[in-house]
């Protein structure tokens, strides 16, 4: 099991949506935010995808002050998971090493999310399974709002592109398998 990082606390949240968009529209919205905390994606096993700004990231030196943290957070446990890159990454490693079909799947709705759909509107269009892990709607909610984290706190440098790119190769890997054992 994968260590998380997990606070238990009651959290005085606001409601906002933000529908995912084009990149700059996205980024705009989000610098936008007043600073607090705010409920953004409802997932279906009743938990919440929550940001809170200021997030308190450096970059280049800086203090970014439009940057925020994205949380997985539970309302019947009040608790806020700190979900991480590297924990969603292992998760969808693990998925691949179950299901390489399933996880195809799961890899092409990221990346309809990352090139600007909303989870929501991917989610409705496409079936996904879950052979194993985290539910593959939380990990897409969530990583619309840590890309659009990424692209706020690197505005003139890759943004989402850092994260995605070890996404892609892993998805390209799977196709690739899969292809070869036909």
């Amino acid at each position: 099991m994968v260590k998380r990082n997990i606070y238990k606390h009651s959290i005085d949240l606001k409601r906002l949506r933000i529908k995912n968009a084009g990149r700059s529209e996205f980024v705009a919205r989000l610098e936008e935010i007043p600073y607090r905390g705010y409920e953004v994606e409802d997932i279906a096993d009743g938990r919440k995808i929550v940001i809170v700004k200021p997030g308190g990231k450096q970059a280049w030196g800086k203090m970014r002050k439009e940057d925020f943290f994205v949380f997985i957070y539970s309302p019947s446990e009040q608790s806020l998971w700190q979900i991480t890159h590297k924990q969603i990454f292992d998760d969808l490693s693990q998925k691949a090493g179950v299901d390489c079909t399933a996880t195809i799947d799961i890899l092409k709705a990221f990346e309809k999310v990352y090139k600007g759909e909303d989870p929501d509107d991917v989610l409705e269009a496409v079936r996904l399974s879950n052979p194993i892990g985290e539910n593959p709607e939380a990990l897409l909610k969530a990583y619309k709002w840590i890309w659009g984290q990424e692209d706020v706190n690197y505005p003139t440098g890759q943004g989402r592109d850092m994260s995605w790119e070890g996404i892609k190769v892993l998805l390209q890997k799977l196709i690739d398998q899969q292809g070869e054992s036909r």
